[in-house]
């Protein structure tokens, strides 16, 4: 009995490690290179989402492309990180693709002037726990292609 404890143990302390290290991952953006950004069609519609296919945010609080979002809001609405111009994905207009400086100096994505965040719920493919959230001031919306905030769901 005392090894079966043991293990649920030991199990569960590593599915916590590896439920931290997922976030740290995505609070930190794409280790290497430029963040490639496609779509997914949630039942919201035709969102924009990050390479592994992560639903990606907008805050209405930023002022305009200028991020708002840092400290205690950062850590639950990690930025969208690039070391490089940003890479349109099918279905994505690369037009409206561009980056924004952080006061750290990293470049965060933007897409039609608003810079996009990951909520840290989301760990899966499809997952939205995030839209119409209001936290920090203001609502978080996922994105159109067309750079417009859905308001629903």
């Amino acid at each position: 009995m005392n090894h079966w404890i043991k293990l649920l143990i030991a199990l569960g302390a590593s599915a916590l490690l590896a439920s931290t290290a997922a976030a740290f991952a995505l609070a930190g953006g794409p280790a290497t290179g430029e963040a490639k950004v496609p779509i997914a069609n949630p039942p919201l519609g035709r969102i924009l989402v990050d390479s592994k296919g992560i639903t990606l945010y907008d805050f209405v609080k930023d002022k305009g492309t200028t991020s708002v979002c840092y400290g205690a809001c950062a850590a639950l609405w990690p930025p969208l990180l690039t070391k490089g111009k940003p890479v349109a994905g099918p279905g994505v207009r690369a037009s409206l693709l561009g980056t924004t400086k952080r006061k750290d100096g990293k470049l965060e994505v933007t897409y039609n002037g608003h810079p996009l965040y990951y909520f840290v719920t989301d760990r899966k493919p499809g997952q939205t726990t995030g839209q119409g959230v209001n936290q920090f001031g203001g609502p978080w919306w996922v994105l159109s292609t067309a750079g417009k905030e859905i308001h629903r769901g």
